[in-house]
């Protein structure tokens, strides 16, 4: 089986409910994290729902968001609850219908994994920031810091061996902070850093942590539609055997991103050296 063949996105609810609730906790720390004055213009490439947008337009007072995703279902939930400075158009992340140095900031929350080309999207996002502006991601740490993910998957191998190849802790090469740094710098951005960034993922009880996998939205929940029914119940009680379960009920995990900033490198200007 191939490995894309389960990332669906397609229903925005059902994204939300599976990831969204971690998403936006993430993008609002990411946001901070950037530091902008407002009045600029953004660009959030692969605004999914409209996470990062939101974010954006929160803590930023921007002149305009422009967000771009390649799913129609995704865009028409985020235009759904648009702020007043937002608007957004399905198109793809490595050919962005927009000219060169348009924007103050360009920005992509949680999609980098899933681009067939994340140096190119790095590239085609500098190049439509103007010289000096922001170019900057953050992506799930799959590897190590989802520790919610990890156990579906760990449960998955364990009653399908085959599975193995979708552990998206395996997929992912990208979420890790020396990759991310290098293809900041391949794309020619200066002053590239790199932060983690943490949030509590507290599920009231098991139901809340295994239903969103059966809303069919991303690689966990594609790959759990596809299985019979008597392998789903399988994985659904090897999971619930697994997971940390506190005295109340509930299951406490913590989510990692690994966020990067990098700035487009200023003209020299004619007759005098660059620094």
């Amino acid at each position: 089986m191939t490995e894309q063949r389960f990332d669906r996105w397609a229903a925005g609810d059902a994204y939300e409910r599976y990831m969204g609730r971690w998403s936006r906790a993430v993008a609002d720390r990411f946001v901070a994290w950037l530091g902008r004055d407002g009045g600029l213009r953004w660009l959030d490439v692969g605004c999914g729902t409209g996470a990062l947008t939101a974010a954006v337009a929160a803590r930023c007072r921007p002149r305009m968001v422009l967000g771009v995703d390649r799913s129609a279902g995704f865009v028409d939930s985020a235009r759904s609850a648009a702020p007043a400075s937002a608007c957004f158009v399905v198109a793809d992340a490595l050919s962005l219908p927009v000219r060169d140095e348009v924007f103050d900031a360009a920005v992509s929350g949680l999609a980098l994994n899933f681009l067939p080309g994340p140096g190119a999207a790095a590239a085609e996002a500098a190049r439509v920031v103007r010289p000096g502006g922001l170019v900057a991601a953050y992506v799930w740490d799959y590897a190590d810091g989802m520790a919610f993910l990890r156990h579906f998957w760990d449960a998955a191998v364990a009653v399908d061996p085959g599975a193995v190849a979708l552990h998206e802790g395996r997929r992912f090469p990208v979420c890790h902070p020396d990759r991310l740094r290098a293809l900041w710098t391949r794309a020619g951005l200066v002053d590239v850093a790199v932060t983690p960034i943490e949030v509590a993922t507290v599920f009231t009880g098991f139901a809340d942590l295994w239903e969103p996998f059966l809303a069919g939205q991303g690689p966990a929940p594609g790959y759990l539609a596809a299985l019979a029914p008597t392998t789903r119940d399988r994985l659904r009680a090897a999971l619930g055997e697994a997971v940390p379960t506190r005295p109340d009920g509930s299951i406490a995990f913590t989510a990692r991103a690994w966020a990067v900033r990098g700035r487009r490198p200023v003209r020299a200007e004619p007759g005098r050296a660059s620094g």
